[in-house]
Parts: structure tokens; sequence; C-alpha cells
């Protein structure tokens, strides 16, 4: 059983990655003023691919890839061209043509599409409360695409928020791929990433996209692999592991919307939106409407 010890490294390595991931927003918007969409999601990738290479050399876990079952590593492989490669171009795409505040609060319903997906792919029964949560949380996202102008029915940009909402559904069908993986976490996202970059290396090479590579866009990759796509995860990883309260520690990732706003509007100097504020507000009541539902089931 955890102890008290435990408890308090699983809210440190919990928080941490929350701040991580607050920084994201900030961060792919800096870098696509220099680099394209598939110029980061390539960085970003073989950066994360090192990481991870790095990861299980030291953890002495890099053996155990080979001990595993033969059609886990295909389907993990396969997975990778989910995510990163698909998930990541398209959040990219998103981030190039919306404001950061505007993707970033789009981007956090998938948690939303995830249950939803779940019910034709895994045959689980659809909660009402689940519907009330996605109803709340895309009356939210409404908002924001249309920057409060909801009976002009105008969006800000039809193909950015398509984007984003396309990568919601990509990474929700992501996790519902993972249900049935038996390898650790870690050791599957490597593989994964192995997979990701290869192709998204062999795109660029044809795309000549590596012939004009800004610094400033490498640094922003490096961060985004290193931080977002790496180091991040197994904070989280390890939080959830330490943890005997595993519903009190994913409330953390609660705090991670707000803040990105703060870096946003610190760094990046946007002005943020009311429509932003009130669509986020819905959707956030709607992931915790969610989350509740969620909780009490756990309880029973």
């Amino acid at each position: 059983m955890p102890s008290q010890t435990s408890e308090g490294r699983a809210l440190l390595f919990g928080l941490g990655a929350v701040m991580l991931w607050s920084t994201v927003a900030t961060a792919f918007n800096l870098s696509l003023k220099f680099i394209s969409p598939l110029q980061l999601v390539t960085v970003a990738s073989v950066t994360s691919w090192f990481f991870l290479s790095g990861w299980l050399l030291v953890s002495g876990q890099m053996g155990n890839l080979l001990r595993h079952p033969r059609g886990e590593i295909p389907r993990l492989l396969a997975l990778g061209v989910i995510n990163p490669a698909l998930y990541y171009f398209l959040l990219f795409g998103a981030y190039a043509r919306l404001p950061a505040q505007e993707a970033m609060a789009i981007n956090y319903t998938w948690g939303l599409v995830l249950p939803l997906l779940a019910v034709p792919l895994l045959k689980q029964k659809l909660q009402s409360r689940d519907i009330y949560a996605a109803l709340l949380s895309y009356a939210g996202v409404f908002v924001i695409a249309t920057r409060g102008d909801i009976l002009g029915f105008r969006l800000s940009d039809p193909a950015g928020v398509l984007l984003a909402m396309a990568s919601t559904v990509i990474w929700a069908l992501y996790w519902i791929g993972n249900t049935r993986i038996k390898t650790p976490p870690i050791q599957g996202l490597f593989v994964s990433f192995t997979a990701a970059s290869i192709i998204l290396v062999g795109v660029s090479i044809s795309q000549n996209a590596f012939s004009d590579l800004p610094w400033q866009g490498l640094v922003g990759g490096l961060y985004v692999g290193l931080l977002e796509m790496g180091l991040s995860f197994i904070l989280w990883l390890y939080a959830m592991r330490l943890t005997r309260n595993t519903v009190r520690i994913a409330t953390l990732i609660f705090l991670s919307p707000p803040l990105s706003l703060v870096f946003i509007w610190g760094i990046l100097g946007e002005a943020i939106r009311a429509s932003t504020l009130v669509g986020l507000t819905l959707i956030l009541c709607g992931l915790a409407l969610q989350h509740l539902n969620r909780r009490k089931k756990h309880s029973v």
C-alpha cells in the first residue's frame, strides 16, 4: 500500500506533468511561427524517440521488448501511425490556423470523445450523464469556434476548428486501440514512436522539409518532443503508480487549461477572449460531470 511519502511524491509528479502540459500550447504556437506542422511533428517525434530510447536503456528495459507476444509489436507499430504521427500533424495544423487559446480549449474535448467512441468500438454502454457532459462541452466548443457569435453560426476558421476536432477523434481512437495492449506503457510508446519517426522522416525527406529549418523551430521541436511527448508522460505514469487514489491525481488535469491561458496571455501576448473563457468553462464543466460519473461508478 502506498505510504504517505508515496502520496506526496505522486502529487509532485502529477503537478510536474500538468505544469509541462500547461506550457505546450504556447510552445506549439511559438514553434509554428518558424516551421511547418510537418517539420514540428517530425523533429518532436524523433526527439521523443531518442529520449525514450535513453530511458529504456538506463532503466534496463530495452531487452524486454523482445519478450512480448509477437502480435503486440505490429499492433504498437500501427498505433504509432495514429499517435504521434497523425494526431500531432492534425493538432499542429489546428494550432497553425487558430489562436493558441482556441486550439488548446477544443483539444481538451478528447475526454468526451473517448466514451462516445467506446460505445460502438468497445461495446460499452452510454450513460445519460456522458450525453449531458458531451452536450455541455460541445456547446463550449461552439462558443469558442464562433468567438461568441453563436447566432451568426460563422466559425472563426472552419478548417482550423475541423483539424482540432479531428485530432480529438484520433487521440481517442489511439487510447481505445491501447485497451488490449499488455506491453508496459513506456516500452509501447517507444515502439509506436519508432514507426512514427521512420514514416515522418521519410515524408519530410520526400517533401524536402529539412532544407530550411530555423533554429527557433528546431528548439521548439526539441522542447515539445522532450517535455510534452516524453518527460510529462513518464511523470504522469509514475504519479498514477505511486498513488492509491488515482481519481484525486487525475483531477489535477483540470489545472492545465487555466494555467495554459496564463502562459498564452503572458508569453504569447494573446488577449484572452470572453468567448474563450465561457467556452472553456463549459468544456471543463462537461469534463467534470463525466469525471464525477466515473468516480461514482468506481466507488460502487
